[in-house]
Order: structure tokens, then C-alpha cells, then sequence
């Protein structure tokens, strides 16, 4: 009888792991699917990409090479970069003061975070027009250093939103300790504040440079020049050929996705010890 008892909490314990393991594979089956079945368009040739087929009968690896050679792909993934991370080291700069202001001084009340973070639920269509302005007004149109400002401010709301949390879980007695001190505000906030916060800084620029980097409506209509143009709109300039070759499409996806597999692999440990730290706000 005693085993029964004993059997009983094992069963249990085994059965939620096979339900847990099931439902990783089925989600795994569903991100990864879609990836696999992307590389192996991109090895097809023209005719077998309106056939419907699932793997190339003659994998064409000439799709990887004419899109390398024969395109603005490699300009276009540097230029992401470039705005990618100068947005989000100017967000960074700009956000963490907002936060620290709003966490410790009670800057802007209880309604200055969510007034900042309005605009950036609005449909940016509607940003377009007076970016566009703006930018012309400074010379900084069809400029990647241009499109790098606007990102770097678009993104201020979300990242303010994101530090927030982090920094109401700093203890205020260790600034008060550094304030007896006789350290000022910027030397508190430099010194002491900006490295227990470096993981969440580290999480908070993951995610608002994956944001620059994936972005394609600004950069659409803030970039006419073809030397500014980053990824997503080079990628799209794909699809106005007369006749697109959906294999070399697939193979300039793949390579331009890779920087932010890469930039997630390397940096999976702060990203999510950072969002984990910050989960509870």
C-alpha cells in the first residue's frame, strides 16, 4: 500500500514531463519549421519556387553567391548595424537619466511614463510626414546618421519603460550612502547607479537594437539614398523586380538574419538574466 502512495507522486511527475516535452517539440517544430523550409528555398531555382516543392532536387548555391556579389545586401546589412547600434547606445543615454529622474525623484508625477509611452503605441505611418520635415529642416535626410537619430529617440519610451523596472528594485540607501559622501546626482548616477544596472542596460539595448534593426517603414521613407539604405529596404527592393527569383529573396533573408541570431547566442546571458532581474516591476 505504502508503495502505491509512493508510485503515485512519480507517475504525476513523469507525466508532466512527457506534457512538457511534447509541448517544447510542438513549439519548437513551430519557429524552426519555418526557418528550415526558408534555407532550403534558398537553394531552389526559379522554376521550383512556384512549384511548391519542399527541398531543392539540385541545391543552387549560386542564390547565395549573386545576392553576395551582385546586390547592396552587405551595404545593407552595415548600415543596419550601424543605425542599429548608434540608436540604441543614444536611447541608452538618454533613457537611463529619464528613469533614474523618474524612479527617484518622482519627475513628471505618476503620468509622465505613460505619456511618454503613448506615441510609441501609435501606428508610425503617422510619425512619417513630420520626421521627414524635421530631418530636412537639419540636413539629415536620406542620411544614416538621420535615421540612426530618429531610432535613438523613437525607442526612448520603450526603454525608459524597461529600466524602470529595474531601477525600483535598486535599494535607495546605497545613493543616500554616496550622497553623505558628498557625491552629486551625475556622479551617483555614472558611478553607482549605471554599473548595478549594466545588466539591465545590456537587455534593455538587445532588444531596442534588434527593434532599429528590423525596423522598414522609417527607413522605407527616411531613406531615398541608396548608400543609407539598411537591410529591410534593400530586402524589399528584391520583391520589385519585374519577375523576383524568390530563391535569392530566401538566401538574402538568411544572411541578413544571421547578425541577430549571432547577437542572440552571444549575448543570451545577459538578455535573459537581465529581463529575469527586471520581470517584477
Amino acid at each position: 500500500m505504502s508503495d502505491r502512495i509512493l508510485d503515485r507522486p512519480r507517475r504525476t511527475t513523469g507525466s508532466r514531463g512527457a506534457a512538457a516535452t511534447v509541448v517544447l517539440a510542438v513549439l519548437l517544430a513551430f519557429f524552426v519549421t519555418p526557418l528550415l523550409y526558408l534555407v532550403s528555398v534558398s537553394l531552389m531555382g526559379r522554376d521550383e519556387t512556384g512549384q511548391g516543392v519542399l527541398v531543392p532536387a539540385v541545391p543552387q548555391f549560386s542564390n547565395w553567391v549573386d545576392v553576395l556579389t551582385g546586390s547592396d545586401l552587405l551595404q545593407g546589412i552595415g548600415n543596419s548595424l550601424v543605425a542599429a547600434i548608434g540608436g540604441a547606445t543614444l536611447t541608452l543615454a538618454i533613457a537611463l537619466p529619464g528613469a533614474w529622474a523618474i524612479v527617484r525623484f518622482r519627475t513628471g508625477g505618476t503620468t509622465l511614463a505613460g505619456t511618454l509611452m503613448s506615441p510609441w503605441l501609435l501606428p508610425p505611418i503617422v510619425a512619417v510626414v513630420p520626421l521627414f520635415t524635421l530631418l530636412r529642416v537639419i540636413g539629415a535626410n536620406n542620411t544614416l546618421w538621420g535615421l540612426t537619430l530618429v531610432y535613438a529617440l523613437v525607442n526612448v519610451p520603450v526603454a525608459i519603460w524597461l529600466l524602470e523596472g529595474f531601477l525600483r528594485k535598486l535599494p535607495s540607501e546605497i545613493e543616500e550612502a554616496a550622497r553623505l559622501d558628498g557625491a552629486g546626482s551625475f556622479r551617483v548616477l555614472t558611478w553607482i547607479v549605471t554599473p548595478l544596472v549594466a545588466p539591465a542596460l545590456a537587455a534593455t539595448g538587445i532588444i531596442v537594437g534588434v527593434l532599429n534593426y528590423n525596423e522598414f517603414l522609417l527607413a522605407t521613407f527616411l531613406t531615398q539614398n541608396p548608400d543609407a539604405q539598411t537591410l529591410p529596404v534593400v530586402l524589399s527592393l528584391f520583391y520589385g523586380e519585374r519577375t523576383p527569383h524568390f530563391g535569392k529573396i530566401a538566401a538574402a533573408s538568411v544572411i541578413g538574419v544571421l547578425p541577430v541570431f549571432a547577437a542572440a547566442v552571444f549575448f543570451q546571458r545577459w538578455l535573459v538574466g537581465g529581463l529575469t532581474s527586471g520581470a517584477v516591476r
